[in-house]
């Protein structure tokens, strides 16, 4: 039986990841760019799923599809692929695939077809599953988040529990790059539940690495209340980035509380300080045009952005509902002139970065997945 995997340069990560599972299991998941027999396998994206689902629909094979669209909508995915892999891929997918050569895949949990679903019974430990082997990617620190941002996927796919990899296994993964990146909701949240950093933690997995790091920026960017004087001390130490990402997401005390963010304004700025006493430059990333945005709100938005490029750079970006998600039925307001004319203005600056205009644009070139 050969299986093969639709390629595409934003599922990257989870191509390496689901190519270490299923290889361990003695099955190789072979790159294709169309349908191939005996199966293929799909991730789909809000961003892919439109071509992709139609590609699926006529594929001449069996056809898997997971991700977050599919996760999200998997009954309407469920229509056009022949199995769903609903959630976390790594051991669902290899045990779907020896089931469908045995004739008994409808009994898999995790799974959903068009004649119903089945739950997983349990979620992946992450020291379990490798985060890559011949086919490379990021080394994936934790998953899962406390929070519940009211655009975001993480939660809902990963839960609200963080999950972490160890230490030993982090380094192990790592010293296989000579600059070792990683993929986590939040850089400095590791080691703890999400909600207080454990920075003792985050310190002797530093110390373990002996290549150059980059924690804090893409795709391992870290949330703004989490940014302290100790932290970046770290960062300084053992770290090779000059910069530190984070998500302000709105310059409006109101927004980031419809929200749920979690955060303030004034816990933006203070990040925004700590990096530049530290030496670092900020990146702060920025969504406008949120549903429920008022005037008044992105003239805040601005005002943050315009203060936030004295010092740093902004990546913004337009709402996008994602599926799923409290916000998935909305869509995003148009933007004020005073705020669409800054962007614009600093973006020739090189100031802002992304597309405040087509989601798509900045989506796809700052992220492997659905926004998190």
């Amino acid at each position: 039986m050969k299986v093969h995997w639709r390629f595409t340069s934003g599922t990257r990560n989870t191509y390496a990841a689901l190519y270490a599972a299923c290889e361990r299991e003695g099955i190789l998941l072979s790159p294709v760019s169309a349908p191939a027999p005996d199966i293929t396998c799909y991730s789909l994206s809000s961003l892919n799923a439109t071509s992709l689902l139609t590609e699926i629909e006529a594929g001449d094979c069996i056809t898997i599809a997971g991700g977050p669209y599919a996760t999200a909508c998997y009954r309407e995915v469920a229509e056009k692929a022949d199995y769903v892999v609903v959630g976390e891929g790594e051991r669902t997918l290899p045990e779907l695939l020896f089931a469908i050569e045995k004739g008994t895949a409808d009994t898999v949990p995790g799974v959903a077809t068009r004649h119903g679903f089945r739950p997983a019974d349990s979620m992946v430990r992450l020291d379990a599953w490798p985060p890559f082997s011949q086919m490379k990617g990021y080394v994936e620190l934790s998953r899962g988040c406390p929070f519940s941002c009211a655009y975001c996927q993480t939660p809902r796919i990963f839960g609200h529990a963080m999950r972490h990899r160890s230490i030993d296994e982090v380094a192990r993964y790592a010293s296989r790059y000579r600059d070792a990146r990683f993929v986590t909701p939040n850089a400095l949240a590791y080691g703890s539940d999400g909600r207080r950093p454990c920075l003792a933690k985050v310190e002797r997995l530093l110390k373990r690495l002996r290549n150059n790091i980059y924690l804090g920026t893409f795709p391992s960017e870290v949330r703004p209340e989490f940014v302290s004087e100790e932290a970046l001390s770290l960062i300084t130490r053992y770290c090779a980035n000059t910069s530190l990402q984070f998500g302000a997401q709105s310059g409006s005390d109101s927004v980031l509380e419809h929200l749920k963010r979690g955060h303030s304004v004034d816990d933006v700025i203070h990040a925004v300080e700590l990096c530049r006493d530290a030496g670092l430059k900020p990146v702060v990333d920025v969504i406008v045009g949120f549903p429920f945005e008022t005037d008044e709100d992105q003239r805040a938005t601005a005002d943050l952005i315009r203060w936030i490029s004295t010092y740093g750079t902004v990546h913004a970006h337009l709402f996008l509902p994602l599926p799923g998600t409290p916000l998935e039925k909305t869509s995003p307001v148009p933007l004020i002139p005073e705020l669409s004319h800054l962007l614009g203005s600093l973006a020739l600056k090189g100031k802002v970065t992304g597309s405040w205009r087509d989601p798509r644009i900045s989506f796809c070139g700052s992220c492997s997945n659905d926004r998190a």
